[in-house]
């Protein structure tokens, strides 16, 4: 019954293994000094490339601030009177996601925008993943054989192994 279990989990080890990985990432808007006063987020967010899948999680004194989302005109000028969205859910930590690939503009109201508290980005699509270099004549071939049987066969070994000091 133990080696079944093993057998199992082996399985599940390289199921997971096998799927490829997802690269979503949550930005901390303003790093550690969160979604506050005498921040520049022009700068935070400019060397930063946000894909679609990712999040923004904001950070603030919920007392004080906001965060809506606006259109570029008024976040140029700093109007938060007609927001396209307002993320604020009273609790000072929220995140939006970052489902459609496009310019997004998120301000904060009360007069904090007027200060500097306002960021816009540019979500884009997830680059692709990256393409397998040409295999040439000089270079080795990768076969099925190398890539999945030789480490299940490892595993199976490994798993033997132990089973076989379970019984032993």
């Amino acid at each position: 019954m133990k080696f079944l279990g093993l057998l199992m989990a082996l399985f599940c080890a390289m199921i997971m293994v096998m799927i490829p990985q997802v690269s979503a990432k949550r930005y901390l808007v303003g790093s550690k000094m969160g979604w506050a006063s005498n921040v520049n987020y022009t700068v935070w967010a400019q060397d930063k490339h946000f894909y679609v899948g990712d999040w923004l999680f904001f950070v603030y004194d919920r007392n004080q601030n906001d965060v809506l989302e606006v259109n570029k005109t008024n976040y140029e000028s700093c109007d938060t009177e007609h927001p396209l969205a307002n993320w604020t859910t009273g609790a000072g930590r929220d995140v939006v996601p970052l489902n459609t690939t496009r310019h997004r503009y998120f301000v904060s109201g009360k007069g904090f925008c007027y200060g500097g508290m306002k960021v816009s980005i540019r979500v884009e699509k997830p680059p692709p993943p990256p393409k397998a270099a040409p295999v040439t004549s000089d270079a080795p071939r990768t076969s099925y054989r190398s890539q999945y049987v030789l480490p299940l066969a490892f595993a199976i070994g490994a798993v033997w192994d132990s089973f076989l000091r379970v019984l032993g």
